[in-house]
Formats: C-alpha cells, sequence, structure tokens
C-alpha cells in the first residue's frame, strides 16, 4: 500500500522489521536496507535498469531475501517544493511495485541527497571511477536514513 503520509507507513508496519530506501533514476536504481530495528540505512547496491519487469525482478530478489515491509523512495521535487515529471515518474513507479508486492510504501524528499552523498563520497577520498559505481546506493542510503530519524520522532 502506498502512503503519502510518513505517519500513516509508520502505522501500517509491523515492528521489528527491516526497510529498503531506493534512489530512482532514470539508468539507475540505487539500493540501501536497514536494521530491523530501523536504527542505521546500510548502502546495498545499484540495479542497472533496464525494462520494468527486470528491474522489479531485481529489487522484489532484494526485498524478500532481505524480509523488507516497507520502502522510502526518494521524491526528487523540485528545489521550490513543486513536483515535476521526475515525481510523477517516481510516483508511477511505486504503483507499479505495489501491484506486485504486498509491502508498504512511502515517499521522501530526495532534494540534495545525491549532493550529500557526493560530499561524504569526496571526504572519503573516493576515486571519480568509484563514486560513479557507488553514488546511487549511496544517496539511497541517505534518503532512507533521513527517513529512519525522522519515524524515530514520531
Amino acid at each position: 500500500m502506498i502512503h503519502d503520509e510518513i505517519a500513516d507507513f509508520a502505522a501500517a508496519l509491523p515492528p521489528m522489521t527491516a526497510l529498503a530506501g531506493l534512489d530512482l533514476g532514470t539508468k539507475t536504481i540505487g539500493v540501501a536496507v536497514s536494521d530491523g530495528l530501523r536504527t542505521i540505512a546500510t548502502p546495498l547496491e545499484t540495479i542497472k535498469r533496464k525494462k520494468f519487469t527486470q528491474d522489479a525482478e531485481a529489487l522484489l530478489a532484494i526485498l524478500s531475501a532481505r524480509q523488507i515491509t516497507g520502502i522510502v523512495l526518494g521524491l526528487p521535487r523540485n528545489m521550490d517544493g513543486s513536483e515535476g515529471p521526475r515525481c510523477q515518474s517516481t510516483r508511477a513507479f511505486a504503483r507499479n511495485i505495489a501491484r506486485l508486492w504486498d509491502g508498504q510504501i512511502t515517499f521522501w524528499d530526495e532534494r540534495l541527497s545525491t549532493v550529500a552523498a557526493e560530499r561524504a563520497l569526496l571526504e572519503a577520498d573516493t576515486s571519480r571511477k568509484r563514486r560513479s559505481e557507488v553514488i546511487d546506493h549511496v544517496a539511497a542510503g541517505y534518503i532512507l536514513q533521513g527517513a529512519l530519524d525522522r519515524l524515530r520522532h514520531l
């Protein structure tokens, strides 16, 4: 089920279960996961996008293997807070995944998550090639961690 409000998402989640954070791009999907206590987000992997069915298959395999009960999707709002075409495609992706998967889905404002991820990787002295390989799932980690921090204060 898709929830626009994080409080509704939190109420629908079973206790002590892991969540996944997704950073949807046009070419990749960054994936991060939380622990069962929902305290820390860990960047996991980047799925190279092909067709929706193949993308969904790869994502559902991760969700199943890690017993994920909720997804936090990064919502790429414009800097003024409005929603553009990328938000519409993210919402469409959520609707399509909801048809295939029984868990809970919500959105998290992802403005500047990639910038924060890039900054962290630069501070860690990561090479340009390595940054391009990991930036998406590190950004997914920032998205998920933001949502986890908010969930802790509900």
